[in-house]
């Protein structure tokens, strides 16, 4: 028997029953359009958060206070006070791998325009941290030096807060904001960015001199964090370096003594965030994959029945001379075939799903050709698996038993 009419034959058993038949292939199509859709999302978000990362700075450094501990309890970060003054001035005059460097010094607090509120926080910054997180200003101007030396009340605003406080199309520059009792002039308004991945608004900001934020609402000396930019991205690890080594110095930390503070890369961080996301692909694929295995059961369960319901065929077959081989070809194309139809559709499925959820979230949308070569072989391997032992047992029937079966 020829390949052509093999497959005629099994085409025209398997439409025979095509409610049947879809349901049987129903499990393989789910499996199927689950894993391509899976891959895909994993590959999407990790793009995604990687083009985020970047866009926040690819050569940026963030230094904080290490975690304090107490008792075996984790405290955090807030009340450490290991960054100050002195590390800023050391790192700026001594760090030639470093091009900025800002303190972060941040509070909540609500903010206030007549009779309107909006609850938010301050961050206490200088006027390089703008081009070390890459925002830009949409009018007015960034506070200066002076402004940071005399603990100005002034501030540049983000989108959000022009928003909520100024809904009317007001124009903020020049305006006062109160921040509970105390007033600040609106200097400049930054470009909108959006959401993060991670759902933080990014427009949602308030920036102020960072003096001002340690003298006038916080009564500190100390830095919440240190955002750094290293002259290029290839020059992150020389000049996180030296930031551990100045502030080892600083800190009159001896050899052996674990830092105080805590230096994080965008490369780490990237590297961090791609193996979360490529374990997280591979969990949800190996979950959707158990309805491949499903969907094979189900072929075995139709092919059984189809067995018994066709009895009386394959005796009549084996009594013109067709010979076990032949027999066990032909059951056993009907399983590749339900198999392989079921992969295909599953295949369209789960790149249609893929591409209407990564408009949904903004993603990028990604093909992964190993993925769908995987599914397809995968589906003609269960179809074989899966449909081997239903055909063997039609091939060993004796023909004169299944003639006489009724």
């Amino acid at each position: 028997m020829n390949l052509f009419n093999l497959i005629k034959i099994a085409v025209r058993a398997l439409l025979r029953n095509k409610g049947r038949t879809l349901l049987t292939m129903l499990g393989i199509i789910i499996g199927i359009a689950s894993v391509i859709a899976m891959v895909s999302l994993g590959q999407s978000s990790t793009i995604s958060v990687t083009e985020e990362l970047s866009s926040m700075g690819s050569n940026m450094i963030m230094v904080s206070p290490a975690r304090q501990m107490r008792g075996g309890v984790n405290l955090g970060r807030t009340n450490a006070r290991s960054l100050d003054k002195k590390d800023l001035q050391t790192i700026r005059q001594n760090a030639k791998y470093v091009d900025k460097i800002s303190p972060l010094v941040t509070t909540a607090a609500q903010l206030i325009v007549g009779g309107r509120n909006h609850p938010g926080s301050i961050q206490g910054v200088n006027p390089e941290y703008l081009d070390i997180r890459k925002y830009e200003l949409e009018n007015g101007a960034m506070f200066t030096e002076d402004d940071i030396k005399r603990y100005s009340k002034v501030c540049v605003i983000g989108k959000t807060v022009v928003d909520n406080l100024f809904p009317d199309g007001e124009n903020p520059l020049g305006k006062t904001i109160r921040f509970g009792a105390i007033p600040m002039k609106v200097v400049g308004v930054l470009k909108s960015k959006g959401q993060n991945q991670m759902g933080q608004d990014q427009d949602d900001v308030v920036f102020v001199p960072y003096t001002t934020v340690q003298k006038r609402f916080m009564a500190i000396t100390y830095f919440n964090m240190l955002f750094v930019s290293a002259v290029s991205e290839s020059e992150s690890e020389l000049a996180a370096t030296e930031i551990t080594y100045i502030l080892r110095h600083n800190h009159n930390i001896k050899e052996g003594t674990e830092d105080d503070f805590d230096i994080r890369t965008q490369e780490e961080l990237l590297t961090t965030i791609n193996s979360i996301t490529k374990m997280l692909t591979l969990l949800l694929a190996a979950i959707a994959s158990i309805s491949l295995v499903v969907g094979g059961i189900g072929i075995m369960n139709i092919m059984y029945v189809t067995v018994t319901e066709r009895t009386k065929e394959i005796g009549l077959r084996m009594s013109i001379g067709a010979q076990q081989r032949d027999i066990l070809i032909q059951f056993l194309s009907e399983s590749v075939i339900l198999s392989l139809l079921g992969g295909i559709i599953g295949i369209m499925l789960g790149l249609l799903l893929s591409f209407g959820l990564s408009k949904v979230l903004n993603w990028p949308f990604i093909v992964s050709e190993g993925a769908i070569l995987i599914s397809f072989l995968v589906c003609a391997a269960t179809g074989i698996f899966f449909g081997w032992y239903p055909a063997k047992r039609a091939a060993n029937l004796d023909p004169i038993n299944a003639l006489r079966y009724e």
